[in-house]
């Protein structure tokens, strides 16, 4: 009867040393690695392929369901229209109502990506922006329809803003405003994209 407490009891210890092992074994491999560091800003940062940046948002497809809105844990987006909006199949456009406001206020926003799977016509995506600093709060509030009347779907941060930029920096850019990102009917068609988000947006 005694046996079998003193075996569990040199078992736990053999447990206890055996995981301290493993434990110890994963942190000394990464202990001698070697360190890589990126020279950012010159360098670009190092983003994921499941990175969930600032929002992407293609005015032209959204029929302002507000399934995004309702999704989101912490109500930071904002959506007004004049009036229903369906998307036409046939050309991935949306048509009927204006869009007079979609924002997303990124001083509340937690990237958790809830509002993307529930949109219907998949206009709203993460994106690969990775900082959109400002001096005020208010700064933080990104007017996607604002932002749709210049031909952009996405914001560009001040460090963007600038004349001399890095190379990648300036790719990045290019990128947003030759809508690399949008994969539909309109993909090459960047004239045609920029008139039907300006039809979407209220004057």
């Amino acid at each position: 009867m005694q046996e079998r407490p003193v075996r569990d009891y040199f078992r736990n210890i053999w447990l206890t040393v055996y995981t301290i092992l493993v434990g110890m074994r994963i942190s000394l491999k990464y202990c001698f690695a070697k360190t890589v560091t990126l020279q950012y800003p010159d360098v670009a940062p190092a983003l994921m392929p499941r990175y969930r940046g600032f929002h992407f948002y293609e005015a032209e497809k959204c029929i302002a369901c507000d399934l995004c809105a309702k999704a989101c844990p912490i109500d930071c987006i904002y959506i007004e229209k004049t009036g229903p909006r369906k998307l036409d199949k046939a050309t991935g456009i949306a048509g009927g109502g204006l869009m007079t406001r979609y924002a997303i206020d990124y001083s509340k926003c937690m990237f958790c990506a809830l509002c993307i799977d529930p949109c219907p016509t998949e206009c709203i995506h993460m994106g690969n922006l990775h900082d959109h600093s400002g001096y005020t709060r208010e700064s933080m509030i990104v007017e996607f329809t604002e932002l749709a009347k210049q031909g952009l779907q996405t914001p560009q941060p001040l460090w963007m803003q600038k004349e001399k930029m890095p190379a990648w920096a300036a790719e990045r850019k290019q990128e947003w405003v030759d809508f690399k990102h949008s994969k539909d009917k309109l993909t090459g068609q960047d004239d045609a994209r920029r008139d039907e988000m300006v039809k979407a947006i209220a004057d």
